[in-house]
């Protein structure tokens, strides 16, 4: 079984960089234009804020959101949720926009889901369902977290890019 998640999760992560190809540069840019970037993750997405500034490699200068009322336009907002239709996620998504403070969200996109056409920029998580079938016909493992670290360090690395042209 393992194999076959490995082998699963593998075209999953090929399938995100090649159709966010162009979201990761405009998603890097705009955070990078900002003054403080500033990390919000809903439910196992915590697990990005955690690496973002807890692990052996921390985003430079960035925080984890925990109140809007003190952004401003030059800071810049890094969102995470499992699917785009998430209530939580889009009322800060809202509450971003009529701020006007410009966010890149992460999240899979869903029928209805508003979280997408809210943000600036916009990466798919491209996990509509469980990687491994069952016995019964059914899916599971689900690596939401994990694909949402692997878009993590595809907009760090670009970042670090960004900013060492500056240097």
């Amino acid at each position: 079984m393992l194999k076959m998640f490995t082998t699963q999760l593998t075209g999953l992560f090929k399938k995100i960089a090649e159709k966010e190809e162009f979201s990761f540069e405009d998603g890097a840019r705009l955070l990078a234009q900002g003054q403080t970037i500033y990390l919000l993750g809903f439910k196992e997405m915590k697990a990005v804020e955690f690496e973002a500034l807890e692990g052996a490699e921390p985003l430079r200068g960035a925080h984890v959101l925990t109140n809007a009322d003190d952004l401003t336009s030059a800071d810049r907002v890094l969102l995470f949720s499992r699917n785009a239709d998430d209530v939580e996620a889009i009322e800060w998504a809202m509450r971003l926009q009529e701020k006007g403070v410009p966010f890149v969200a992460v999240s899979t996109v869903v029928p209805d889901g508003k979280l997408a056409d809210l943000a600036d920029v916009h990466l798919n998580l491209q996990l509509t369902k469980g990687l491994l079938p069952d016995d019964f016909g059914n899916r599971y493992g689900y690596p939401a977290s994990m694909a949402a670290l692997y878009i993590y360090y595809g907009l760090k690395f670009t970042i670090d890019e960004i900013f060492a042209e500056y240097e």
